[in-house]
C-alpha cells in the first residue's frame, strides 16, 4: 500500500464519521462535541486528502515506509484527539492530558511532513511523468 492510497481511504473514513458525528448532533440538537466534530473533519478529512494528493505526486517518497509511518501517526493521533476534545466538552476534564498527548502525536507526525517537503533530496522532488489533463 502507498501513503497516498492509505491517506485517501482513511480521509474517506474520517468524513463519514464526521457527517455521522455532524447528523447525530443536529438530530439530538446538542451541539456540545461540535469541537471534536470539526478536528476529526479538518484533521481527518481534509488534512488527510491533502497528503494524499502531496504523496501521489511524488512516487518515491509515496512508496516509502516513512510516508506510511506519518500517514499513520497522523490518523492514531487524529483519533485520539477527537476522542479526547469530545469528552473533554462532555464535561471529562480528565481526558485534557490525551488531548495534550494525541495533540503532540499529531505535532510530530506534521513535523515528518514538513520535513518531505522541505527536504533537498530527490524523493521530494514532483514525477516529471505527472500529466495534468483538463476536467471534462
Amino acid at each position: 500500500m502507498t501513503a497516498s492510497s492509505l491517506s485517501f481511504k482513511l480521509a474517506v473514513l474520517f468524513v463519514i464519521a464526521g457527517m455521522a458525528m455532524g447528523i447525530g448532533m443536529a438530530a439530538s440538537q446538542n451541539h456540545a462535541i461540535m469541537p471534536a466534530h470539526a478536528h476529526l473533519n479538518l484533521l481527518g478529512w481534509v488534512s488527510l486528502f491533502l497528503f494524499g494528493i502531496y504523496y501521489e505526486r511524488r512516487p518515491a517518497l509515496n512508496a516509502s515506509r516513512m510516508a506510511l509511518i506519518q500517514v499513520a501517526l497522523w490518523s492514531v493521533g487524529t483519533v485520539i484527539m477527537t476522542i479526547a476534545v469530545a469528552a473533554i466538552h462532555l464535561g471529562y476534564h480528565a481526558a485534557d492530558p490525551i488531548a495534550a498527548i494525541s495533540s503532540i502525536i499529531v505535532l510530530a507526525a506534521m513535523l515528518m511532513f514538513a520535513y518531505f517537503v522541505f527536504r533537498p533530496a530527490p524523493v521530494a522532488e514532483a514525477s516529471p511523468n505527472v500529466r495534468m489533463t483538463p476536467a471534462e
